[in-house]
């Protein structure tokens, strides 16, 4: 009878097993190698059709063999929680929110490594003939809770699901409300492949001082802080969530990185490739989007409606609702906690922009543009609430493009003067405008600020140093002031004087990239420190002017906020691409930042600049009425003057410095995943560029705010 039943299929329509014993099964966890040795001795359960739970240990070749059950298939889970005492895993399983349930299995899978560089599953594995079943499988695939884990890659080796749910639908296997579980047949030996637990990081340094590396990868963040979130559903979830669409940021940094795929589009017009450096690291280091699991977070219950956390929630701000159109997003990993705050984008963002009216910063020191500081107080208590749940001393780094610039430098601020937390953000602004006053500036002395800007940008030169006032009165005079300079003089000269009012002042440490043509007609850039605003608002004097004739009035915001040297990937993130390239190559020959070339060419044009100041001067002193009294003006002329001077001398200084890697890479110059991470970035052949200088991507033909091109003299 034994024999008989044997022969017999494994379901029936009356009963789906015969309840005989004397089955075997044997089955074998292997890496991409054909080794078990990762998994030797790690617990297993398995259940026969029966429902009786058999348990045991793989041994040190991750082997193990069952006899004697009932006839049937069985279903075998690994889902013993992890009991080390490493750092990493006991922070993740205990922390106060969103515990993380981590199985032995998971860790031992993040300790294994692909075959392929690519993460690509490989053709053959060593051991697969070795077995009557070859499944590749995931961790996901043999535990319980897995809304933490990455989505199943595909395979052609997948296990027969089919076989686990109709198990499931006659009640066999473990009880539990989900799937879960590997189904092995009797009287066969089964190769269980499981795929490596890795996961795509950007690299980012944690120190103070500036490096390319930070200016490139915060350039992309910046960019990607446009994008939507992406979840599916976005609200109200109620048992799992999702992130199909790309260039969102749930779907970079919960699906694409999270499984080991890299990267490019932070835009969705993007046309032009730019790949973050990517280091490779265990999957609990990765860049953290946080769980939707209503069985284990109460928070996540449906029921809870508008109280209910859900991904969206916790990583991505959007107030378009409640009226300041704000957007951010906010992620975290074991060394860093990183912040993006978007930039101009709508109307509302626009208005926020022209309301130049400063108030008093409540718990701080100065006064901050008006628009820029509500944009701030709305999205404060979303970032205390996020860092109350997973700040750990980790870096906090900050970065904006625009007026996101604008609210991050004031969040950054806002942060470092929490009590008792000891918050030192880290924060790096591109083209953002001024956003609040010198007293402010003065406060703020200790935050580390590397502000970004970039030639033809005119952003950065509003609100002007007397613009304390509303929109009302500024912009008019604005106009004006754009429309009908003095003859010879410059916007940045008038700029420098203060009517009344706090002066508005940029905080941080201006890099500046000025424009180069190199000898073939391609362009690129210099950045360096100029260390005054005479520069940056001759810029955009310049882009102004390339517009033609200044628009109306009502125009003139919407000319500042599409000048085209102020869009991030046709302009922002190519600059900081060719620093990047360039720094690199000037450490590999152990040359110059600048060759003489440049220097003749970017010397020649600041001296003219000083010129036209000093020009400036003299036509108001000729104008100036005998009887005033007030050297406002030329003190204001000759500060600026003598600040030029010191521009130059911080130019001449490139002729000689030589760069360290620490300049290039900052903190990750010492990381074993440096090597590895530029081997990735250069397998790309867009970062393959061997030029004498790396020369600025042109944009696309049809890429939004295609980047202008321009010569030295585009300057003065």
């Amino acid at each position: 009878m034994e024999l008989d039943a044997r022969k017999q299929s494994f379901f029936s329509d009356e009963m789906p097993a015969c309840a005989l014993r004397g089955q075997w099964a044997s089955f074998c966890l292997v890496d991409e190698t054909g080794s078990g040795k990762a998994y030797g001795g790690l617990s297993y359960t398995i259940h026969d059709s029966t429902g009786r739970r058999y348990a045991g240990r793989l041994n040190g070749d991750g082997f193990a063999k069952l006899q004697d059950f009932y006839c049937g298939p069985i279903i075998l889970i690994l889902d013993e929680l992890y009991g080390g005492n490493e750092a990493l895993y006991d922070r993740l399983r205990t922390r106060l929110t969103y515990r993380l349930p981590i199985t032995e299995l998971q860790v031992r899978a993040e300790r294994t490594y692909f075959s392929n560089p690519d993460g690509q599953r490989i053709k053959e594995n060593p051991t697969r003939q070795k077995g009557d079943r070859f499944y590749q499988v995931e961790v996901s695939d043999l535990v319980r809770h897995v809304a933490h884990l990455p989505r199943l890659a595909p395979t052609v080796h997948r296990p027969e699901t089919h076989a686990l749910k109709m198990m499931a639908d006659l009640g066999f296997g473990p009880p539990q409300p989900t799937l879960s579980g590997i189904v092995l047949f009797p009287n066969q030996h089964t190769v269980l492949e499981v795929r490596p637990l890795r996961a795509l990081r950007p690299m980012l340094s944690n120190e103070d001082a500036f490096c390319a590396l930070n200016l490139y990868q915060l350039a992309l963040m910046s960019a990607l802080s446009y994008c939507d979130f992406g979840q599916q559903p976005p609200e109200m979830p109620r048992d799992q969530v999702s992130f199909p669409r790309g260039s969102t940021v749930g779907n970079l940094f919960a699906e694409k990185l999270s499984g080991y795929q890299e990267a490019w589009r932070v835009d969705p017009k993007q046309e032009q490739r730019f790949y973050p450096f990517y280091e490779e690291v265990p999957y609990s280091r990765r860049f953290e989007i946080l769980p939707f699991d209503p069985e284990l977070y109460p928070e996540n219950r449906p029921e809870l409606k508008d109280d209910q956390e859900h991904p969206a929630r916790l990583h991505f701000f959007d107030d378009e609702k409640q009226g300041t159109d704000t957007q951010a997003f906010i992620t975290h990993h074991d060394e860093v906690i990183l912040i993006s705050v978007r930039g101009t984008v709508s109307g509302a963002d626009v208005l926020r922009d022209a309301n130049a009216h400063q108030v008093a910063i409540a718990g701080g020191v100065g006064k901050a543009h008006e628009g820029f500081y509500q944009a701030y107080l709305a999205m404060n208590d979303f970032v205390l609430r996020y860092l109350d749940q997973f700040y750990e001393r980790q870096r906090i780094v900050i970065c904006g493009h625009s007026l996101g610039g604008a609210i991050a430098l004031l969040l950054a601020e806002g942060l470092r003067r929490v009590a008792d937390r000891n918050y030192n953000p880290l924060l790096y602004t591109y083209g953002a405008p001024r956003a609040a006053d010198a007293e402010f500036t003065r406060g703020a002395s200790s935050l580390v600020h590397h502000r970004i800007v970039n030639h033809n940008d005119p952003v950065p030169s509003v609100p002007a140093p007397w613009m304390n006032t509303t929109a009302k009165l500024w912009v008019p005079g604005a106009i004006t002031l754009f429309s009908a300079p003095a003859p010879g003089g410059l916007l940045f000269a008038a700029g420098l004087v203060r009517v009344g009012g706090n002066a508005y002042e940029h905080h941080g440490e201006q890099h500046h990239f000025t424009p180069i043509t190199l000898p073939d007609g391609t362009h690129s850039s210099v950045l360096w420190k100029p260390g005054c605003e005479s520069i940056q608002d001759a810029g955009c004097n310049r882009a102004l002017q390339l517009h033609g004739d200044m628009p109306p009035r009502d125009n003139l915001l919407k000319q500042l906020f599409q000048a085209s040297q102020h869009f991030m990937t046709a302009s922002y993130i190519p600059a900081a691409w060719a620093t990047l390239r360039r720094w690199q190559q000037t450490l590999d020959s152990q040359g110059p930042l600048v060759t003489p070339r440049e220097f003749e060419l970017l010397d020649r044009a600041l001296e003219d600049m000083r010129e036209q100041l000093r020009g400036k001067r003299r036509e108001r002193a000729r104008r100036r009425p005998a009887n005033e009294r007030s050297h406002e003006t030329n003190d204001a002329l000759n500060a600026e003057i003598d600040r030029l001077h010191t521009s130059r001398e911080r130019l001449a200084s490139l002729r000689w410095r030589r760069l360290e890697a620490r300049d290039v890479y900052g903190s990750c110059a010492r990381s074993v995943h440096l090597q590895p991470s530029l081997t990735r970035w250069f397998s790309h052949r867009e970062n393959r560029e061997l030029s004498q200088l790396a020369s600025i991507p042109p944009a696309s033909h049809n890429e939004r705010g295609r980047a202008q091109t321009l010569d030295i003299d585009s300057v003065v």
